[in-house]
């Protein structure tokens, strides 16, 4: 690695800092730019910190700045963590089947009705459920016609009646739904998500205490007579995931070890991890909640096969196989990540 490049690399990153404010009590959020009544916070938010990331390579860390070990929200990066846990109920044989109807496991939580039942698991971890409902107060309507950056521009105005399409038949970046995923996965596992994500993936694979996974305020559920948080897949109504860059780098690099943490131990199954890789017929850009640089499309400056957890604000999570590299950057401006991605690639690849 290049040292001057690197610091070149990461001066760059700090000069391109996300127009968010550092306060909550500013421009900060997604939530502001929907349509009334779902332009509010529905769970907690917090002050975020500065532009901050690692570089790990084979497990080494390479480079770090900012606040590493800050436990900041990560926004939709916890989209990849919502799929981490459907692989871990996959493993155990609660999800046996990804393309099985969630109805017939999960009666009464929102997949019962004619429009509904044909949703399968692998519709809802490929954003094509096209799923109708409301789920704590928020209705399914508020992310439609939403535009993603890497996405096809949707025919419509954010937050209108679009018309839906059968199960499997349309894609659409859909925050609601992915909550509605969220929910599921918490009758299946039948405990709250954060206990069964700490005990199945954060612990195994040395992971920090100093993360939180938080759902909205009305966000709770009754489950075999105990009361549970079902949390959200993001931040977009508040709550979600606060981590530090050095122990997501660890959830990265026990997906590029194919599933097992440093120490060997098989924490998640490849064969898992690759089904989490492969394109969704209608968006090759998206896998299982992941992002896909599909024919280099999503990021020109770096290889086809990494892959990424990408969250608004920006915080990025990028998984490149080829030189066994995971990098993480919080709170860039988002226009910038494959200008600092192509940087960094070519310091590291620097003798």
């Amino acid at each position: 690695m290049d040292q001057t490049l690197m610091q070149q690399a990461i001066q760059f990153a700090n000069d391109h800092e996300s127009l968010w404010d550092r306060s909550v009590s500013g421009k900060f959020g997604v939530h502001q730019n929907d349509p009334p009544p779902w332009n509010r916070a529905y769970g907690p938010l917090h002050d975020r910190g500065p532009v901050s990331g690692v570089v790990v390579v084979d497990g080494k860390t390479l480079a770090s700045w900012g606040e590493p070990d800050r436990a900041d929200l990560t926004f939709s990066v916890a989209k990849m963590y919502l799929a981490l846990l459907a692989g871990v109920a996959h493993d155990r044989g609660l999800l046996p089947d990804v393309d099985e109807p969630v109805v017939k496991r999960l009666k009464g939580i929102g997949f019962d009705s004619e429009h509904n039942a044909p949703i399968t698991w692998r519709h809802l971890l490929t954003q094509t459920s096209e799923w109708e409902g409301e789920r704590f107060g928020i209705s399914d309507q508020a992310d439609r016609y939403r535009a993603v950056s890497f996405g096809v521009p949707p025919n419509g105005k954010k937050g209108d009646a679009r018309p839906l399409q059968a199960p499997g038949t349309y894609w659409e970046y859909n925050d609601v739904r992915i909550n509605q995923l969220s929910y599921a996965l918490l009758h299946l596992f039948r405990q709250p998500l954060p206990d069964v994500f700490r005990e199945a993936i954060t612990r195994p694979i040395g992971a920090s205490e100093n993360w939180r996974w938080v759902g909205y305020d009305n966000a709770w559920v009754d489950i075999d007579g105990k009361r549970m948080p079902s949390v959200p897949g993001g931040s977009h109504w508040g709550g979600g995931m606060s981590i530090g860059s050095r122990d997501q780098a660890l959830i990265g690099q026990m997906l590029l070890n194919g599933g097992k943490a440093n120490d060997g131990r098989q924490v998640l199954s490849s064969a898992w991890i690759e089904a989490m890789r492969q394109p969704t017929a209608l968006a090759p850009y998206y896998g299982f909640l992941i992002w896909l640089n599909h024919q280099g499309k999503v990021f020109p400056s770096v290889p086809e096969s990494s892959f990424f957890g990408v969250g608004a604000g920006s915080s990025f999570t990028w998984i490149e196989p080829e030189r066994r590299m995971v990098v993480i950057v919080r709170w860039l401006q988002s226009e910038h990540a494959d200008g600092l991605f192509g940087r960094i690639l070519k310091a590291v690849d620097a003798a």
